[in-house]
């Protein structure tokens, strides 16, 4: 499962249950991250297909101390359940734009142990806010995109792939009007 199919289904969970200021409910999160103790051991090729990273990712974000990765007896990496929620926190951090610099900060914050919880606490407020920042952001993108779409004769809110053809006379009439 690559990892837009891991945020699909995180996102079909969550349905109806999303904040009114969009925060997700942290029991979802909760799951998301939680393996459990007894997950089974998972191969690089496992890993890389249920996350949607590729080996070499992988084996950079070892190499960077991001994740510990134990060994079998032939030598080759075996992700336990540890490793898989570490490897599930660092793509949802990347993904929301997290810069390894911080991330990496962050991974020794928690190695150091639990009196660096408010360091940790701190930087992930932090990024909470950018990332609230980019959704208005991208927010406003979206406004001005749906404002143009419907210009030419578009409806908002359609799938890319719908039929257009119907747009082709508004979008010449338009265009003539604003070139933009």
């Amino acid at each position: 499962m690559a990892t837009d199919d891991l945020m699909s289904r995180i996102l079909a969970d969550l349905g109806d249950f999303a904040d009114i200021d969009g925060t997700l409910p942290v029991e979802i999160i909760h799951r998301m991250v939680n393996t459990g103790d007894e997950a089974a051991p998972l191969s690089i090729a496992e890993i890389s297909e249920l996350l949607g990273l590729s080996p070499h990712t992988l084996r950079y974000y070892e190499s960077k101390g991001l994740v510990a990765v134990n060994r079998d007896a032939a030598g080759h990496r075996v992700y336990g359940a540890e490793a898989q929620r570490r490897l599930v926190f660092l793509t949802r951090m990347r993904l929301s734009g997290m810069p390894m610099r911080d991330l990496a900060h962050y991974v020794d914050l928690v190695e150091a142990g639990e009196a660096t919880v408010p360091e940790r606490l701190d930087l992930l407020i932090e990024h909470r806010d950018t990332i609230r920042r980019r959704i208005r952001e991208l927010t406003l993108s979206l406004a001005a995109t749906e404002y143009k779409i419907a210009a030419y004769g578009g409806r908002a809110g359609d799938v890319l792939g719908g039929d257009h053809a119907d747009g082709v006379s508004v979008y010449a009439e338009h265009t003539a009007a604003d070139p933009s």
